[in-house]
This record gives structure tokens, sequence and C-alpha cells, in this order.
């Protein structure tokens, strides 16, 4: 009788302490987006498209930029399951050199987070984009 007990408060505590991944009911259409070169002071947007393959709503809760140089915009209703919903990320590209940042994704009822990463290089702009007096 308390090799059954036992086991079946360890099953029950298993159960409590499994919690759900990001993998587990979201999936992104990328996770790394590549700008390439970007001409200095030419905003670059990259979306990443995230998909609900739960069988409940899906919220993003936070996409959370890495420093003050790029702005998110994310979908805020709840997105049904099955549907998609999207995480927008603009690059102000004002100072040149490499681009290595990154945003930080938080869905509701999910401890850990995923990290979508922007890559590219901010170039000089071209000669035929520089208006002449």
């Amino acid at each position: 009788m308390k090799k059954l007990l036992f086991l079946a408060l360890a099953f029950c505590t298993a159960n409590v302490f499994a919690q759900k991944k990001a993998d587990d009911i979201a999936k992104f259409n990328v996770e790394s987006f590549d700008f390439g070169k970007v001409e200095q002071n030419h905003p670059a947007t990259a979306t990443f498209v995230i998909k609900n393959i739960s069988n409940e709503p899906l919220v993003i809760d936070q996409a959370a930029p890495s420093c003050g140089c790029t702005v998110s915009d994310y979908t805020k209703s709840p997105i049904a399951p099955g549907k998609t919903g999207t995480i927008k990320a603009t690059f102000n590209a004002a100072a040149m050199g490499p681009i290595d940042k990154t945003i930080t994704v938080k869905l509701a009822g999910i401890d850990d987070v995923k990290f979508l990463k922007l890559k590219g290089e901010v170039v000089a702009p071209s000669t035929s984009s520089v208006k002449k007096k």
C-alpha cells in the first residue's frame, strides 16, 4: 500500500513540475534574420511569424529588444490555435558597423523565453542615395 501511495504521489508531483516550453506551443518561421548590408540612417525592419501549435490561445506578453536602437511591435491579441501572429523589429541603422541584436520574446504562461536574432552590417550611404545640392 505504501508503494502505491508513493507512486501516486511521485506521479502527481512530476505533473505539477512539468512546465511547458515555448517550443511546445509556438513555432517561428525563422529565429534569425540577416539584414545584409543596410545603408546608414535607413531603418530596416524584420518580420518574424509565430504560429500557435497548441490547443489553447497563445498570447505574446513581451517582445523586448536588446537596445534602444531597435523598436519592436507584436500581435497583442490572443493567437488562436493553428493561426499566426507577427513580431516586427525595426533597427534604426544610425551607427555604422555590425548588427548583432536580440529580441527576447516572453509568452504568457511559459517560464522560458525565445531569443530572436538580428544581424547584418550598417554601411555608408551609397552615392546614388545622397542628395545633390
